[in-house]
């Protein structure tokens, strides 16, 4: 039997070799992404690792793809579960974006934490938002949902396979092999020729629509490894001459500790693609639509730390625009140095970030305190932080729109359409996840074992 995680790591890596093929770009980036990594973790030693270990960081990916319908999406989150990865966390990009991105989204990925460190593998999943009248109207709506309904994205061999696969956790060698080639092959970019007409009716809307509605099947939309220094990598991809996108998106760089997640990318390519006139005759065109993105992972925060990094965004944001002149970078690092935790310490302190702890080896002698600042303090517990391993709804905004061939439409004067986590649940058939309670589990249950270890009555808090 090949176990779920094995499947999860060959299929990460065999969408890595396609889509390098695919995308010779993207094989630059992992390239420089592994120089990076090298020369980090030969300057810092093991304090390069305090966030994974170098053989997770290199083998880490998250994907991207986007499909059209709950019942599209509900056959990618089988193929998925196949793999032991389950919906984590709801994101409207539609709100996030200050263009037209009328999608919303969801992560696959493993849970446990020792599923995470075999093969932390994630897929941003994006669904496309027909119902929403600012982007769509009636006639539309109905021209574009009879397309969608007409297309099958997944072959049912490969939705059988993936049931199999989730039920016995697991595939027999021949199985996992026809399973993973099915699977590779439904996401490479397909050669049949596109209806110019109905892509550009829909790219006036949005490109992203058009990417997902204009075309008779899905694919990988970027691939991203992680690098341990974004900011070099930024560097060294622009020395090579491939243009990147103008900003990283996420927290700044600055002198405290890394967290959440900052991304950015190379520009979308233009590619070579089949364009279909209205008289049937086919002719070679180009579009621009996949692109390469790489990832930094920072400390996954809590509610309240979320909720602080949230307003000193809004607070850049105001600076920004009263001083249009100036470097937003310098304006974030300056507002995070007076108003964020400087220290990883901090962090855990004042419950701004997720740790899980441990009871320290030389604790002092006599009884334990009972709080776990005193803990933390005195030596008798040691945290180490959680990676995050989720997304940021206006960083993945801003990756998409700095990779549009334009801002697209959208009627203010029409209220949107309602989706939310409840919606996705029940559209897909299982739980998407909340990603707090997720690290909260995981931070609680190291607690648990501290107050056992140090003989407390209660786990401190």
């Amino acid at each position: 039997m090949i176990s779920q995680w094995q499947l999860r790591a060959a299929f990460a890596r065999r969408l890595s070799d396609m889509y390098g093929q695919e995308v010779p770009a993207y094989t630059t980036l992992v390239d420089v992404s592994h120089e990076v990594n090298e020369d980090v973790l030969r300057a810092e030693g093991a304090g390069a690792e305090r966030l994974g270990s170098i053989s997770r960081v290199t083998a880490e990916r998250h994907g991207a793809i986007r499909v059209g319908t709950p019942a599209e999406l509900e056959q990618v989150a089988r193929i998925f579960g196949a793999l032991g990865m389950h919906p984590v966390g709801f994101y409207d990009l539609r709100e996030a974006a200050a263009s037209a991105v009328p999608v919303v989204s969801t992560a696959f990925r493993p849970v446990d934490g020792e599923e995470l460190a075999r093969n932390p593998f994630r897929v941003f999943t994006s669904m496309l938002t027909p119902a929403d009248p600012r982007f769509f109207d009636a006639g539309l709506r109905a021209r574009l949902e009879t397309f969608l309904a007409s297309r099958t994205l997944f072959p049912p061999e490969l939705l059988t396979l993936a049931d199999r696969a989730a039920a016995d956790r697991g595939l027999p060698d021949e199985d996992a092999e026809r399973f993973l080639r099915l699977a590779v092959r439904s996401f490479e970019l397909s050669r049949e020729p596109i209806d110019r007409g109905w892509y550009e009716t829909l790219e006036k809307v949005s490109a992203v629509a058009a990417d997902i509605g204009g075309v008779r099947s899905t694919h990988i939309n970027h691939l991203t490894p992680r690098v341990l220094d974004i900011d070099e990598l930024y560097r060294r991809m622009t020395d090579r001459g491939i243009e990147m996108i103008d900003t990283i998106q996420g927290p700044p760089r600055w002198s405290g500790p890394d967290v959440l997640l900052r991304q950015t990318s190379f520009r979308a390519l233009a590619e070579p693609r089949a364009l279909r006139a209205p008289d049937g005759s086919v002719t070679s065109g180009a579009l621009r639509v996949r692109f390469g993105e790489v990832e930094a992972r920072g400390i996954a925060l809590t509610r309240e730390g979320r909720a602080r990094y949230d307003a000193l965004l809004a607070r850049t944001d105001e600076q920004a625009a009263q001083h249009p002149a100036a470097d937003r970078g310098e304006l974030a690092r300056a507002l995070w140095t007076e108003d964020f935790p400087g220290s990883e310490a901090e962090l855990a302190r004042r419950g701004l970030g997720y740790f899980t702890y441990h009871a320290a080896a030389d604790r002092p002698s006599g009884p334990a305190p009972t709080t776990l600042g005193e803990l933390l303090d005195q030596g008798w517990v040691r945290a180490e932080p959680i990676v995050y391993e989720d997304f940021l709804p206006r960083s993945a905004a801003g990756i998409f729109q700095s990779n549009l061939s334009g801002a697209g439409t959208r009627n203010t004067e029409h209220e949107g359409a309602a989706y939310d986590s409840a919606w996705l649940s029940g559209a897909i058939g299982r739980e998407v996840l909340d990603p707090y309670a997720l690290y909260e589990r995981q931070q609680n249950q190291s607690l648990d074992r501290v107050a056992r270890e140090l003989d407390l009555l209660t786990a401190p808090r």
